[in-house]
């Protein structure tokens, strides 16, 4: 796909679109190309943090630094294929996995009690105390059969996750 200032050829669209498992159109793909290179200010062929952080929802969103361990230095079709979580035809599975990841910060496959309660103060921030947070973990990790010293792999997630009903979408709007 070259350099980010280039043109989109219908061969990179199919190939991006296949590397996204088709959960977006050609039209969207175009789209996306657009705010990509928008992004990419250097026109280096990947996102740098600091382009990243110029999103102000992205900025703004108290898990972002979880999030640019997972986005930084993306090029283009990488960077559909992250944001493919957030398609509406993405299955559930998918959006679970992306969930993992923010997670599993240290990436060892495992999420421990103490990287679920980073994320809780990471979301929470001075609205709860750690004991709180703690309490409220202890008895949801109860309550899903697992104890405070359990290590969650990402089929228990997909077990706990995936009869929730999780909602989690982007629209990508289309010129």
């Amino acid at each position: 796909m070259g350099s980010a200032s280039s043109m989109l050829t219908q061969y990179d669209i199919e190939e991006v679109q296949e590397h996204c498992h088709n959960l977006f159109s050609q039209q969207e793909i175009v789209s996306l190309y657009q705010r990509f290179c928008q992004l990419d200010r250097n026109a280096k062929g990947f996102i740098s943090t600091d382009e990243f952080l110029s999103v102000p929802e992205f900025a703004m969103n108290p898990l972002s630094q979880r999030l640019l361990k997972m986005v930084d230095g993306l090029n283009f079709k990488d960077f559909v294929a992250f944001l493919s979580a957030f398609s509406a035809k993405a299955s559930i599975q998918q959006k679970i996995e992306l969930i993992f990841k923010v997670y599993d910060s240290d990436c060892n496959g495992k999420v421990s009690y103490n990287d679920i309660l980073e994320v809780l103060r990471d979301l929470s921030g001075s609205f709860m105390s750690d004991e709180q947070r703690e309490q409220v973990l202890t008895q949801l990790l109860k309550e899903a059969g697992f104890s405070r010293d359990a290590y969650l792999t990402l089929d228990n997630f997909i077990k706990v996750f995936g009869k929730s009903g999780l909602k989690m979408e982007v629209e990508v709007p289309v010129d």
